[in-house]
């Protein structure tokens, strides 16, 4: 029996690199072209943004979560039984619940509308450094009126709760050391001494709200015990919750006494003179990288359409 042998041969479909490199480079001058036009045109676009500076400061959380009711309980030990309350120990630190309350809407939105921040967040572009003032968009805000032109329809409204926290939530910046357990927070603005000014308000503002926060909680857990109080009869627990109470009236009185409750500064905030944004260098490259790459794809498209 006669065996047939097959020869294989390149087919018609198959690519030849040969001529794919060919064809590039004798389309070289457009694909030189297309690349210095997106070389030009990143350029451009880098000039025109405006600068950004980052005011930073470092922190370290100043208290633990244990001026709470299972707090003051816990460190009575076996009384914690005897008031029947069971004492938990997963609560997070202070430390943990501020870093979340600071990056919150509601605590956004609270400072914004606290120090009337919206014009500033929302409509500024940029910073003119000679006269230290900001650049406002005046397709977003009328200055001279002091009225939001942002169109809704055919009506002119102001920015949304919802839009000022995202602007804001991109200026902010919380970063915490599992290991050291200190956190940086940062602000980036276009004024280098409006990012350290609005840091150091932001910094008085969550300390200010934490300590509230935990002034109106001993507040509650005093009256929870006072009630539990005038409710039993039985000596022994009454002297269980007076010594409570005198531990929670403590707590209060060190929260009403501590300014910086929640952190305090290891490192505090200083005026900005370099920016950190934006990256012109880096975006011309990268503008110039997907010129080239674009011209090159162009040029093979078309070859594989003339081909076919």
């Amino acid at each position: 029996m006669q065996k047939t042998t097959h020869t294989y041969t390149n087919s018609e479909n198959d690519v030849d690199l040969g001529k794919l490199l060919k064809e590039i480079w004798g389309q070289k001058l457009r694909v030189t072209v297309l690349t210095a036009v997106f070389a030009t045109v990143s350029i451009v676009y880098s000039i025109l943004l405006p600068n950004e500076y980052r005011a930073s400061v470092l922190l370290a959380p100043a208290q633990s979560d244990g001026g709470g009711l299972s707090g003051a309980l816990g460190q009575l030990g076996g009384l914690a039984s005897l008031a029947g309350v069971n004492v938990g120990s997963g609560d997070y630190g202070e430390s943990q619940i501020a870093q979340q309350i600071m990056q919150s809407w509601g605590f956004i939105d609270g400072f914004i509308n606290q120090y009337d921040l919206a014009v500033e967040v929302f409509a500024a572009e940029g910073w003119r450094e000679t006269s230290d003032e900001l650049l406002i968009d005046e397709a977003i805000y009328d200055v001279s009126s002091k009225t939001w032109l942002i169109e809704d329809g055919e009506v002119l409204r102001a920015p949304t709760s919802w839009e000022l926290f995202e602007v804001f939530s991109d200026m902010l910046i919380v970063l915490e050391d599992k290991k050291t357990g200190l956190v940086s927070v940062s602000i980036e603005y276009y004024s280098p001494l409006l990012a350290k000014q609005w840091l150091d308000m932001y910094l008085i503002a969550i300390n200010e709200h934490m300590q509230r926060r935990q002034v109106k909680k001993v507040s509650r857990n005093i009256e929870y015990l006072e009630d539990q109080i005038a409710k039993t009869s039985i000596a022994e627990m009454q002297g269980v919750f007076y010594t409570i109470i005198e531990e929670q009236i403590k707590s209060k009185m060190l929260a009403e006494a501590s300014p910086n409750y929640a952190f305090a500064v290891v490192n505090p905030s200083m005026v900005p003179e370099e920016k950190s944004q934006p990256k012109r260098a880096l975006i011309c490259v990268l503008g110039t990288l997907l010129g080239g790459i674009l011209s090159v794809l162009w040029v093979l498209v078309r070859y594989f359409l003339k081909s076919e």
